[in-house]
């Protein structure tokens, strides 16, 4: 079969039902979006150039800024633009780049937080051979498997998907071109491709998901041992801000991949989305500054002109 709508536009329903709320979540996604290239910048540039903060921890908060910058980038620029503008429409070759880094930058975050899990669980649980364990050499191994990882995933899911015969079904359900939405616009059985669906989605969400659960299940019984107050302090301010960030991303996340075809998912689908793709990428950096004494204290260095000169 012959995909007849290789050569179309896509449109993209969004909120098109909803034309009063298009108002509202413009001004609501532009300020985010802009709060999500300020702070995670903000996040990359202390992590370069701050001496206290070359650790491996930092290093994949570096990495996490990265792909929230660029995963933002790869949606909320049309979505503004088909929120603004009666057109409504994206073009295929658009939609099929907006699939593949999208699914590769989501792919990676869910690696990239069970590496960052497996971080914390070595400074809590083996602190006296945690720059041991946590060297220079795996840190940049286990950042390399997180992006090959989500590389690999979007270029098997984006490919299948994309190669689905639609038969000139264009109306995407939806305000950015995702494999959920995409494979409902096949005009052959999908139950293969929900399959592959849901395994890729046990693969990227759950296991990481998993080891996300266990590394923190060591710390609890680590943390449970520790008496001393200002220890239990230090641990919680470690991973509190970390398990918050977890939480926001893949409770929302999970919805839609886990179970694309229930009626919740169906409901709410594009606010879920919305969630992990706008609002999580803009509270990261204020959940990692505000709860991070050591983040903050770079920034009051960064505005001394003392800090500048000691760089230099």
């Amino acid at each position: 079969m012959i995909n007849s709508s290789v050569n179309s536009d896509f449109i993209l329903v969004g909120f098109s039902d909803q034309p009063e709320l298009e108002r509202t979540l413009f001004i609501v996604i532009l300020i985010s979006y802009l709060l999500t290239l300020v702070g995670n910048t903000i996040i990359i540039l202390i992590s370069s150039i701050d001496p206290k903060l070359k650790t491996p921890m930092y290093f994949f908060l570096t990495h996490l800024s990265l792909v929230d910058i660029c995963f933002t980038t790869s949606i909320v620029p049309q979505l503004l633009w088909n929120l603004k503008g009666p057109a409504k429409t994206i073009t295929a070759v658009g939609c099929a780049v907006q699939l593949y880094v999208s699914l590769t930058l989501g792919s990676t975050e869910c690696i990239l937080l069970a590496v960052m899990a497996f971080d914390r669980y070595a400074a809590v649980c083996k602190p006296l051979h945690y720059v041991a364990v946590m060297n220079p050499q795996l840190c940049r191994a286990l950042a390399g498997i997180s992006w090959i990882s989500g590389i690999g995933n979007a270029l098997i899911q984006g490919t299948v998907t994309l190669w689905l015969p639609r038969c000139g079904h264009l109306w995407l359900h939806h305000f950015f071109c995702e494999v959920p939405s995409m494979i409902k616009l096949a005009c052959v059985d999908i139950h293969a491709n929900e399959v592959q669906l849901f395994v890729a989605s046990l693969v990227l969400l759950l296991l990481p998901l998993a080891l996300i659960l266990t590394s923190y299940g060591h710390i609890a019984k680590a943390v449970v041992k520790i008496k001393s107050a200002q220890a239990w302090r230090r641990a919680l301010s470690t991973c509190g801000s970390h398990l918050m960030v977890v939480s926001l991303f893949y409770g929302s996340i999970t919805a839609i991949y886990i179970q694309p075809n229930s009626s919740y998912a169906h409901t709410h689908g594009k606010f879920i989305s919305l969630f992990y793709t706008v609002m999580t990428p803009t509270l990261n950096p204020l959940i990692y500054t505000l709860r991070n004494k050591e983040v903050k204290g770079a920034l009051g260095r960064a505005l001394t002109k003392e800090f500048w000169v000691k760089t230099r």
